[in-house]
């Protein structure tokens, strides 16, 4: 038979919802009892989270500088590994009982290790105040272990932050003592070896060159005085010597000299004088060494020919008795051999003094350039000292103010709390399912039922086939019919309280939680 064409109306659809609800009803009754043993019987996430904020350092840094150089994000991902370890892990799961259900009973200890870590998380985010913060969240089936176990890895986090930082400042500390015993050690031996320079180089250093040319200027002067002593004494002793040869005669008419001899004795001991001070000047080979010696010798020959002869008789008794005079010349020689001794060895010495003096001064430059080497590292080793020691002083400074908590902390902000409703399953999309469910699959079936219905019911089906209508018969009812349809009516009002009441206690589950439903209805039976 061919489709009737429907009109549908506002009126033509509630007639259609009225005369067919226990197709709604029922399949929505039924969706709603399902979700509700679905909420109440499935596996239940339940997640609580702490919120942590990142205090700055109290003490403001213009006073004491940090030496924790790492950044809030970094700590935090630190801490968050060493939560993860499975050392604390595995403290976790035997502190608070995890999976002692019989579900894990087959889990290796690996797997709950896994889910643990899976079931933590922390997500950096920014606090009141425009300050660094984040959360540290925990998920799992019991809310009040999800509660303690979120708070405890809080205060795991707070704890750790703050060994962390005294172990970095203390770590930094430690390491600059050690870097400043080794410079002190550094210090010490190059002072040593300043210290070594000086007693092994003593008169050779550059503070001593005024001291040493003036020393040397001075055994200068001495040289040529006592040189020019030796030579005067020289020339004493040749004249003492030309005395001795040359005795006077035993009377006294023939001891005294003719006025030409005692010039030409006076002419020989200036040209000796002459000769004993060009020879410390010049070499024998010199011209006018050589001529002084030609006229000295042409001077000796002439007084050896001038020389008065005495008979052998006369000279006997000289040659076996001296006289006074030959004795005081004999004596005065000693002295003048013993004085040009003398002078000839301190002569030496004063060579010897000179040559010690002038290596002095000539190795002067050289120990002044070993001098400022090693003051050069001395200034440098005593510089890095003094900046070591600076940061050391700083580094003690910033240990005392981590360890006084007065550095940058982590402070909670929003504790966590027994959570109410689960996250997983997600209660309101679980609604919005089931409710969808219910009435899509009831309206399904009136659609159905509507489409396939080839019975007229109303006036206006009738007119839309073409064909006039005469007249419409209503419904006649019998007592019977009357009771049905009171019994009818009274379970649709039932049927329909019941679904608001299924509606709401799904309502209660998804934004309260199954625990404020099993207390409100506790209240009620209570009533």
């Amino acid at each position: 038979m061919k489709k009737k064409p429907v009109n549908i109306t506002p009126e033509y659809i509630i007639d259609v919802i009225l005369r067919r609800r226990w197709y709604i009803i029922i399949p929505f009754c039924l969706a709603m009892v399902a979700g509700i043993i679905y909420a109440i019987w499935a596996p239940k996430i339940y997640q609580a989270s702490t919120l942590i904020l990142v205090e700055p350092q109290r003490v403001p840094q213009n006073y004491v500088r940090s030496i924790v150089t790492t950044s809030p994000g970094a700590r935090i991902a630190t801490i968050s590994e060493q939560i993860n370890s499975r050392t604390n892990l595995e403290r976790i799961i035997n502190e608070f009982h995890l999976f002692e259900d019989p579900k894990y009973e087959k889990l290796f200890n690996e797997d709950r290790i896994d889910i643990l870590k899976k079931r933590i998380s922390v997500n950096i985010t920014r606090g009141r105040g425009g300050n660094d913060a984040f959360s540290i969240s925990y998920q799992g089936d019991d809310p009040e272990k999800t509660m303690k176990i979120a708070n405890t890895l809080a205060s795991y986090f707070i704890n750790e932050n703050l060994k962390s930082r005294e172990s970095q400042a203390t770590s930094t500390s430690n390491f600059l003592d050690g870097e400043l015993n080794a410079m002190r050690a550094r210090l010490v031996a190059v002072e040593g070896k300043l210290e070594e320079h000086r007693k092994k180089y003593m008169g050779q250093l550059p503070e001593q060159l005024q001291s040493n040319l003036a020393i040397l200027e001075r055994l200068q002067t001495q040289l040529t005085d006592r040189r020019q002593s030796l030579r005067e004494e020289k020339n004493r002793l040749a004249l003492i010597e030309q005395l001795i040869a040359s005795p006077p005669p035993a009377s006294p008419p023939r001891a005294v000299q003719a006025p030409a001899a005692m010039g030409e004795s006076s002419n020989l001991d200036t040209l000796r004088e002459q000769l004993s001070v060009l020879t410390t000047r010049y070499t024998p080979k010199h011209p006018d060494v050589i001529k002084i010696k030609k006229m000295i010798a042409d001077l000796e020959k002439k007084a050896r020919k001038n020389k008065p002869t005495h008979n052998t008789a006369t000279q006997a008794p000289e040659i076996r008795h001296r006289s006074p005079m030959m004795n005081e010349h004999l004596r005065r020689r000693e002295e003048i051999r013993l004085a040009i001794n003398r002078l000839e060895n301190e002569i030496s010495e004063t060579q010897a003094q000179i040559a010690t003096y002038q290596n002095r001064v000539e190795a002067t430059p050289k120990r002044e350039q070993e001098l400022t080497s090693l003051k050069r590292d001395y200034e440098n080793i005593q510089t890095a000292y003094n900046s070591l020691l600076e940061r050391k002083l700083e580094s003690d400074i910033a240990v005392n103010m981590e360890r006084k908590q007065k550095g940058e902390q982590f402070h909670i902000l929003d504790s966590a709390t027994v959570p109410q409703r689960p996250i997983k399953p997600d209660m309101r999309k679980l609604l919005v399912m089931f409710l969808a469910a219910g009435l899509g699959l009831g309206g399904g079936i009136v659609f159905l039922l509507e489409y396939l219905d080839t019975s007229f019911r109303r006036p206006e089906d009738v007119e839309s086939l073409g064909v006039g209508l005469l007249a419409a018969i209503p419904v006649v009812t019998t007592r019977k019919d009357r009771v049905l349809k009171r019994i009818n009516q009274l379970l649709s009002v039932v049927s329909i309280v019941i679904s608001f009441t299924l509606l709401t206690g799904f309502l209660l589950i998804s934004f309260k939680g199954e625990n404020a439903v099993f207390k409100l209805i506790g209240k009620f039976i209570e009533l």
